[in-house]
């Protein structure tokens, strides 16, 4: 059986000596993900390298987490996984509330209108403030962004792969 991977964040580049790695993280979930004691998994950017490493502590910094794993003690030792990304495996997603959606059941689902009239596909999440914004790609013209705001989003269906809007004026051109 092939372990399923979600990314929680990249590694940005080293922090000190002492093995700290400076990671964006890519996951709602931080302050947990990335909690003394969290298993994950440095993954390269070929997908060809899996190293397991536990967190053994992490802080905010900067738009991002300095994280030292207990694996790793020196500068030396971390260097290499800058531009690698961080998992966790699948039995490791923590359950989400009513109209709260991970990145991958969103991503790649078709949008449509009320009507039925199919706009395209979301190809990416922005977390510019006070909502996300869904890049929905539109064949042969320019992307809709989405927000995801419940005058707009009326209906989402990841198992279907599908998303229901209300066209509000201005938001397609």
């Amino acid at each position: 059986m092939t372990l399923e991977w979600f990314n929680v964040g990249v590694v940005a580049g080293t922090h000190g000596i002492r093995g700290e790695l400076k990671i964006i993280s890519r996951t709602d979930f931080p302050a947990e993900r990335f909690n003394a004691g969290s298993e994950l998994a440095l993954v390269s950017p070929d997908g060809k390298q899996i190293v397991p490493v536990r967190v053994a502590s992490s802080r905010p910094h900067k738009n991002m987490y300095l994280v030292r794993f207990s694996e790793f003690h020196s500068i030396n030792d971390v260097e290499k996984f800058r531009g690698w990304m961080v998992k966790i495996r699948r039995d490791q997603l923590m359950e989400t509330g009513e109209h709260e959606y991970y990145f991958h059941e969103i991503i790649g689902c078709t949008v449509e209108t009320e009507d039925g009239t199919v706009i395209g596909k979301v190809t990416d999440i922005l977390q510019p403030g006070a909502n996300d914004v869904w890049v929905v790609a539109r064949e042969g013209k320019k992307p809709v962004y989405l927000p995801y705001i419940e005058d707009v989003v009326i209906g989402v269906e990841p198992e279907n792969r599908r998303i229901v809007i209300r066209v509000m004026e201005g938001l397609i051109d």
